[in-house]
């Protein structure tokens, strides 16, 4: 059987079959954070602990007052079921209220990484508004010594209206002499 040489084409992307097969979803990583942390706010909760006292005297009251083929533990070696299913529980519960408080740590502190590039943003903005004020006080500071007259804003309006009587007559010189003098320049034109 000949071996043929596939060279590669641009209508599909290296390394993988013309016809792709969808991927299995994958399941989120965050699921078991999210459970632990249900957990963990779950065991704090006064319900929680009301329900656990209970389930305590149901087991002891129980096998305490129920007939003795109905009994799964005995009072008389003090409850060992009891004690080992709340040693299980307690077992589980410990390490996942770590995980939940590793959890909360990392996020907090992202948050107070957050807090601290905010706190710098606002000190920089804060140094350049002050720096910003203090220019403006200089600036009025300057224009307040200088007594501005009458006779000086007139001076000064005058020679920007002598300024512009001046750009004017250099437009007009400057302009088309006239539009019959156009006119006659286009029909001397071959």
């Amino acid at each position: 059987m000949a071996r043929t040489n596939r060279l590669p084409t641009l209508d599909a992307p290296r390394g993988r079959s013309r016809v792709l097969t969808p991927r299995a979803p994958q399941p989120s990583r965050d699921r078991f954070g999210r459970f632990t942390e249900w957990v963990a706010r779950a065991m704090g909760t006064p319900t929680f602990l009301v329900s656990l006292t209970l389930f305590c005297f149901l087991w002891m009251g129980w096998n305490s007052l129920a007939p003795d083929t109905w009994r799964f533990d005995s009072a008389a070696i003090g409850f060992t079921a009891l004690t080992l299913v709340l040693s299980l529980q307690a077992s589980y519960a410990a390490p996942l209220i770590l995980l939940a408080q590793n959890r909360q740590d990392d996020r907090d502190r992202v948050q107070i990484e957050q807090d601290r590039q905010r706190a710098e943003r606002n000190l920089a903005d804060t140094e350049y508004l002050a720096r910003e004020i203090v220019a403006l006080r200089m600036a009025v500071r300057d224009l307040t010594h200088e007594v501005i007259t009458k006779d000086t804003l007139r001076a000064e309006l005058k020679a920007a209206l002598d300024r512009l009587d001046e750009h004017d007559d250099n437009a007009r010189a400057n302009a088309p002499r006239s539009e019959a003098a156009r006119g006659d320049a286009h029909r001397a034109a071959p």
